[in-house]
């Protein structure tokens, strides 16, 4: 069984995706990362992208993490706290610890991809 089957499918990533960025938007941190973004366009790719990176049957069709996120000033601490508030939000939903563990671990190589100004 895929994470994503075991988590409850597409239902599942919507409420996750819809609590998350709730979380995010509302970190007065990361809310200007935001600033003039379609909010709705963006959740949609994010459904896409977590639904094919925990093995659902979407596929994500946007930008690789290099481009969509380049030239923003992501740090170290910027992709902390998203994924604190990803794990915060996994958390809210009764999602097994092991779970989160794998869905942590299919998504921390992307640090590499997103985060422009690496901790000293």
């Amino acid at each position: 069984m895929t994470i994503f089957d075991s988590i409850g499918g597409a239902p599942s990533v919507n409420v996750a995706v819809d609590k998350f960025y709730g979380r995010v938007l509302d970190d007065p941190e990361l809310a200007p990362f935001f600033a003039g973004v379609d909010v709705d366009k963006l959740k949609a790719h994010q459904r896409s992208f977590i639904a094919a990176a925990i093995g659902g049957p979407k596929i994500y069709r946007g930008r690789d993490m290099a481009s969509a996120h380049a030239n923003l000033g992501i740090t170290d601490s910027d992709f902390d706290a998203v994924v604190g508030h990803l794990v915060a939000t996994l958390n809210e939903l009764g999602v097994p610890a092991e779970t989160i563990g794998d869905i942590g671990s299919a998504l921390v190589p992307l640090r590499a991809e997103i985060v422009e100004v690496p901790t000293a």
